[in-house]
C-alpha cells in the first residue's frame, strides 16, 4: 500500500530552512489559531473524530495553512495530495483524482490546493462533482478572502475557517521550541536568544511563523560563538537577521478594504494619530494616491460637513496637490490633510438629510413643484401661473423673506452645535421662527 503520509518530517532535507524541519506534525506541536482549533472548537473536534469536510483555509502568509493541512491528513491517515494554483492544471486534477478514486476502499484522499484563489472557473468546476461524491476531501489554501475568489458553487461545499497572524507569544514560543530540538531544530548549538532580541523578531514577523524561524537560524548561523563557544543571539544580531518589514496588504482584497476602512474611522473618530499610522501603511505598500486622496474629500462632506465646510477645501486642494506633486512629497500633503480632517469638529447631519431626502424621493409619493418656484423665463409661462407670488430673498431686510419651498412642510437638515455648525443652527431657528410666525399672521389675519 502506498505511503499515506508523504510529507512526514523524515522526509525533509537536513539542509532545508529552519521553518521547513520545524513544520508541526501534531496538533499538539500547532501554534496559534486557538480560535479554530482550541479544546473543544469545531474543526478540532472534526479532526480528533475524524469527521473532516473540504475546508478552505485563508489568512496571511506563514500562518500554518499548509502545515495545518499536513497535519489534517496525519491525523486522519489520509493520502496526501497537493497541488498548486499557480502550477497545476486540468489534467494534474483529474489524475489526482482518479488515483484518488482507485484507492477509495481502502484509503482516504485528501487533496490539497495552495493557492486556490489562483485556479479559475473551469479548474474550480472540475473539483465540485468529485468533492460533493466524497472522492477527495478539498483542504484548498488561499491569502485572498475566499467568498471573493471562491466559486460560490465550492464555497457551498465547503466550511471555510481564517487562520489568523500569530500572536508575538506564539512566535517566540516556536523559537524556543526550535532552539531546544536536537532532531529538527537547532537544538545542537550552544544558542542563547537574548529576551529583547526574541521580542524583536516577534514583533517584526508580523504573524509569520516562516520569517521567524528563518530569522533566527540566520542569526543563529552567522554569530560567530563567544567565549566558551556560546552563540548569543542579541538585539544587534536580531536587527542584521530579520529582513526589511513588509507590509501584509492586498491591493484588490481584505487587506485594502479593512486598512482603508480603518483610516476612515480613525479620522471619523477625531483620532489622527491612528489615522495617520493607516495611512502611513498604506503608502508604504504602495496603494493608488488618488484612492486614498478621494477617501479623504469623501470624508471631507460626510462626516464634517458644515461643522467645518473648510474641510473640504483642504480635502480638495490635497487631492488636486497630489496630483500636481507626485511621491514621495504627496505623503506629506495627505499627511496634512488627514489631521487636518481628524482634528476638525464632526458633523454627519448633511449625510443624514440627503439620506432621508432621498428615501422619501425613492418610496414616497413625488411632490410637485410649487407654482410660484416654477420657471417663468420663457414666453407664455406667465399664462400657467409659473412664478407668480414668488419673493426675490433679495429684496428683504437680511436677504430672508418667509415663503413655502416644499408644498408640505418638512425637515431633512438638523444642525448639531458642533464647530460652525452651531452658529448655522442658530441661524436657521431665527429663520424658521420668522416662517412660523408668518404663518401663524397668514393662516389668522
Amino acid at each position: 500500500m502506498e505511503e499515506l503520509f508523504p510529507t512526514a518530517v523524515s522526509e525533509v532535507a537536513a539542509d532545508a530552512p529552519l521553518a521547513t524541519r520545524m513544520r508541526p506534525r501534531t496538533l499538539e506541536e500547532y501554534a496559534g489559531q486557538h480560535h479554530i482549533l482550541g479544546p473543544g472548537k469545531l474543526l478540532r473536534r472534526a479532526i480528533e473524530a475524524d469527521r473532516i469536510s473540504s475546508l478552505i483555509l485563508f489568512g496571511p502568509p506563514g500562518t500554518g495553512k499548509t502545515t495545518l493541512a499536513q497535519v489534517i491528513a496525519g491525523a486522519t491517515r489520509a493520502k496526501f495530495e497537493r497541488l498548486s494554483g499557480v502550477e497545476s492544471n486540468v489534467g494534474d486534477i483529474r489524475r489526482v483524482v482518479a488515483a484518488a478514486s482507485n484507492r477509495r476502499a481502502h484509503a482516504k484522499t485528501i487533496l490539497f490546493i495552495d493557492e486556490i484563489h489562483r485556479f479559475n472557473k473551469a479548474q474550480q468546476d472540475v473539483l465540485l462533482p468529485e468533492v460533493e461524491n466524497g472522492v477527495v476531501r478539498l483542504i484548498g489554501a488561499t491569502t485572498q478572502n475566499p467568498f471573493f475568489s471562491v466559486n460560490s458553487a465550492l464555497l457551498s461545499r465547503s466550511q471555510v475557517f481564517q487562520l489568523q497572524p500569530l500572536s508575538e507569544e506564539d512566535l517566540t514560543s516556536l523559537m524556543r521550541c526550535a532552539l531546544a530540538d536536537k532532531e529538527r531544530g537547532l537544538g545542537n548549538l550552544p544558542v542563547i536568544l537574548d529576551p529583547d532580541a526574541a521580542a524583536l523578531l516577534a514583533k517584526l514577523s508580523d504573524g509569520d511563523a516562516r520569517k521567524a524561524l528563518n530569522a533566527l537560524e540566520i542569526a543563529a548561523l552567522t554569530t560567530a560563538p563567544g567565549d566558551g563557544g556560546t552563540i548569543r543571539v542579541d538585539l544587534h544580531a536580531a536587527e542584521e537577521s530579520i529582513q526589511q518589514k513588509a507590509v501584509v496588504y492586498d491591493g484588490a482584497g481584505d487587506e485594502h478594504y479593512d486598512t482603508v476602512s480603518a483610516f476612515i474611522k480613525s479620522m471619523r473618530g477625531s483620532d489622527p494619530d491612528a489615522a495617520l499610522y493607516w495611512l502611513a501603511k498604506m503608502l508604504h505598500a504602495g496603494e493608488d494616491l488618488r484612492f486614498i486622496s478621494r477617501r479623504i474629500v469623501i470624508c471631507a462632506s460626510e462626516d464634517i460637513g458644515m461643522a467645518d465646510s473648510n474641510a473640504l477645501v483642504v480635502a480638495m486642494s490635497a487631492q488636486q496637490a497630489v496630483e500636481f506633486i507626485g511621491l514621495p512629497e504627496a505623503n506629506l500633503i495627505l499627511a496634512h490633510a488627514t489631521v487636518y480632517l481628524a482634528t476638525a469638529p464632526k458633523s454627519n447631519r448633511c449625510t443624514a438629510a440627503i439620506g432621508k431626502a432621498s428615501q422619501e424621493v425613492r418610496e414616497g409619493r413625488t411632490l410637485a413643484v410649487p407654482a410660484h418656484l416654477r420657471d417663468s423665463h420663457y414666453k407664455g409661462s406667465a399664462r400657467l401661473g409659473h412664478g407668480k407670488g414668488y419673493k426675490y430673498s433679495h429684496d428683504f431686510e437680511g436677504s430672508y423673506v418667509p415663503q413655502a419651498y416644499l408644498p408640505e412642510g418638512r425637515t431633512y437638515y438638523e444642525p448639531t452645535e458642533n464647530g460652525m455648525e452651531k452658529r448655522v443652527k442658530e441661524r436657521l431657528a431665527h429663520w424658521r421662527a420668522i416662517y412660523e410666525e408668518a404663518a401663524k399672521e397668514e393662516k389668522n389675519p
